[in-house]
C-alpha cells in the first residue's frame, strides 16, 4: 500500500458535499474578509474602489506610501470579492 501525502489521503475519503461545503466556507470566510476591507477603504476616503482609481487619489495625496498601500490593498480586496464569487458560483453554491 502506497503511502500518499496525509491532506490528499484525507481529501479522499471525504464526499463531493463535504469537498464543496469545505470550498464554500473557505470562499466565504475569504469574501468576507475582502468586503471587510472594501469597507473600511469607502470609508476612509469617502468613495469606492472605482471612484479613488478614477479621481487618481494616489496621485493627489502625492504618492505617500500609506495612501498608495491603501491602494494596493484595496486592489487585491476588490479583486479578491470577484474572484471569490466567481468560485462560489462555480461550485453552485447560494451567497
Amino acid at each position: 500500500m502506497s503511502m500518499g501525502h496525509p491532506i490528499k489521503q484525507m481529501m479522499e475519503k471525504m464526499s463531493n458535499d463535504e469537498l464543496v461545503e469545505m470550498l464554500r466556507r473557505e470562499y466565504l470566510r475569504k469574501l468576507t474578509r475582502y468586503r471587510l476591507t472594501d469597507e473600511v477603504f469607502r470609508k476612509k476616503y469617502g468613495m469606492t474602489y472605482e471612484e479613488f482609481e478614477k479621481e487618481n487619489v494616489v496621485a493627489k495625496r502625492d504618492f505617500s506610501w500609506e495612501v498608495e498601500s491603501d491602494a494596493q490593498e484595496w486592489e487585491m480586496a476588490i479583486d479578491g470579492i470577484s474572484t471569490c464569487l466567481r468560485k462560489l458560483g462555480e461550485v453552485k453554491i447560494e451567497y
